[in-house]
């Protein structure tokens, strides 16, 4: 995994970065030296949102400072202020001004996750990163947070070359071995002898086996049950995607990435409740024994589905992991997926949408969110088109015809899979540009929101 981020510790002597909003700047200048006063002044410094001045001393930097801007700008980027991070020279700093706790929360964890770096694949050894002394926040939590977006980015960003089902397995297995998890793995045929059909139609085409991955850990508390879509790249199928529609399929695995990254929070802050984590990892594939455009599968449940689409293979793999997950009735299921393109033309990269009709849920998730820095948005499980996936020859339909709601009727889809309270997250898992503390690439979404939400959602 990448570099994990580190608070600096407290007693090394550390630099000061001053934060100062757009609205006080004018009262701060005022208090300040000359030299200081005319510096910034001469400079331009305005106190936008993440800009920084580095402040001159008798042997070098002795000091910095950074704005908050205003309250508009503030509600609209988040995570502005850790764009000063990266001009900062490396060391200790403490961070002063007069920040509400929730903004100290934000510039904490935004400065952790500022200093994601995936080098993996690149030579020379990085600068010595800026850290921050830890006053005022929960260190412990927000270093699990961080912990595990790393652990997302890095599985999303990893190529398929090198991030196939049993480089998915390793990582799972790994991740379970340092938290004591049991995990079990069905590879192979054996997905048929265990009753995963549709698991393995979808992944039997490839060279590299299909698996079912599953996890466990914690003895008491209640019952959470999470799955991800772990396809670690989709051609399409028969139904082959155009060279365009490839580009992004190494992160088709993003659902598997992100459940893992919230495992890892749940379980190194130590949550009271019974975690289970279930991750189909297959290769959506072409060969002579692929799955066949009106082929007719019978899932684990029972129900038969239509395949219309072999490009839709996600909800089919999650079919039979939802099936297994509601066998044991846990007190909450939960799914995330890179699923429909549909998601992403209606909310766009940024928000993560989600299905729940629970109330308690959605109003525990949603505060989670605020929270944790982590938008969502509600999508509904619309009853009326639930008979646009029932294609009449089969049960389900796995690519309606229907041409509208393409994110809803698959949720609705994955509905019928599960039995009790159930939260399902459509999420697209990469940044398409660089923003503050998201470098363009693999991104978690969601996964704060649900920790946050976690002690409501099931009484913690």
């Amino acid at each position: 995994m990448s570099d994990v981020p580190r608070f600096a510790e407290a007693a090394v002597p550390a630099r000061v970065l001053t934060v100062v909003s757009a609205e006080g700047l004018a009262g701060w200048l005022a208090a300040q030296p000359a030299t200081v006063r005319d510096w910034l002044v001469g400079s331009g410094f305005e106190a936008g949102l993440g800009e920084m001045r580095l402040l001159p001393g008798p042997e070098g930097v002795a000091a910095a400072v950074a704005g908050l801007g205003t309250a508009k700008a503030r509600g609209r980027l988040r995570f502005g202020l850790a764009k000063a991070v990266s001009g900062l020279p490396g060391g200790a700093w403490r961070l002063v001004g007069d920040l509400t706790q929730s903004q100290r929360d934000e510039a904490a964890l935004g400065w952790l996750l500022a200093l994601y770096r995936f080098d993996r694949y690149r030579a020379g050894k990085a600068a010595e990163p800026a850290r921050l002394v830890a006053e005022g926040v929960d260190a412990a939590r927000l270093l699990a947070m961080a912990e595990g977006e790393f652990l997302t980015r890095d599985l999303i960003n990893t190529p398929a070359s090198d991030m196939g089902p049993a480089e998915l397995e390793d990582a799972f297995l790994a991740l379970a071995a340092r938290f004591g998890a049991v995990a079990t793995v069905v590879r192979g045929d054996d997905l048929l002898a265990q009753n995963f059909p549709m698991i393995h139609a979808v992944g039997r085409a490839s060279a590299r086996e299909p698996r079912l991955l599953d996890m466990r850990w914690g003895q008491t508390g209640p019952k959470l049950t999470l799955v991800g879509k772990g396809v670690c790249f989709d051609t399409g199928g028969l139904d082959i995607k155009p060279a365009a529609g490839m580009q992004l399929m190494k992160k088709d695995m993003g659902g598997a990435a992100t459940v893992l990254g919230l495992a890892h929070m749940i379980m190194a802050l130590g949550l009271k409740l019974r975690l289970r984590v279930l991750v189909p990892a297959v290769e959506n594939s072409i060969s002579g024994n692929a799955m066949r455009p009106k082929d007719i599968l019978t899932s684990r449940k029972g129900l038969t589905v239509e395949v219309n689409d072999t490009d839709a293979e996600g909800r089919l793999v999650l079919g039979d992991a939802l099936a297994l997950a509601a066998e044991e009735s846990p007190d909450l299921i939960l799914s995330m997926a890179t699923l429909t393109g549909a998601a992403r033309v209606a909310v766009g990269p940024d928000l993560a949408p989600y299905y729940c009709d629970d109330a308690g849920v959605v109003a525990a998730l949603e505060a989670g969110a605020v929270a944790g820095f982590d938008p969502v948005w509600r999508l509904p499980f619309h009853d009326a088109y639930e008979s646009v996936i029932e294609p009449g020859i089969a049960d389900l339909d796995n690519a309606p015809g229907f041409g509208f709601a393409g994110s809803v009727t698959a949720a609705l889809f994955l509905r019928r899979f599960v039995t009790g309270r159930y939260l399902h997250f459509d999420i697209y898992g990469h940044s398409p540009a660089d923003q503050p503390a998201r470098p363009k690439g693999g991104v978690g979404q969601g996964a704060r929101a649900v920790l946050g939400g976690l002690p409501a959602m099931l009484g913690l």
